[in-house]
């Protein structure tokens, strides 16, 4: 483990924590934030599911 690693992994707990308490902040309860992150994650793959049939812009 490098130092690049260890700087990584300090910013994504940072990061971790950030989110928390924004959802902390907005007063969401724990199913309301996983349904939430659940349609975000539909739609990204719906998205690249959308690019990945139509095929390259060029």
């Amino acid at each position: 483990m490098n130092e690049y690693e260890i700087v990584r992994i300090v910013s994504l707990v940072g990061f971790l924590i950030l989110a928390l308490s924004a959802l902390a902040a907005h007063r969401l309860n724990f199913g309301k934030a996983v349904r939430m992150g659940l349609i975000w994650i539909a739609i990204f793959f719906a998205v690249a599911l959308l690019f990945s049939i139509v095929g390259p812009a060029a």
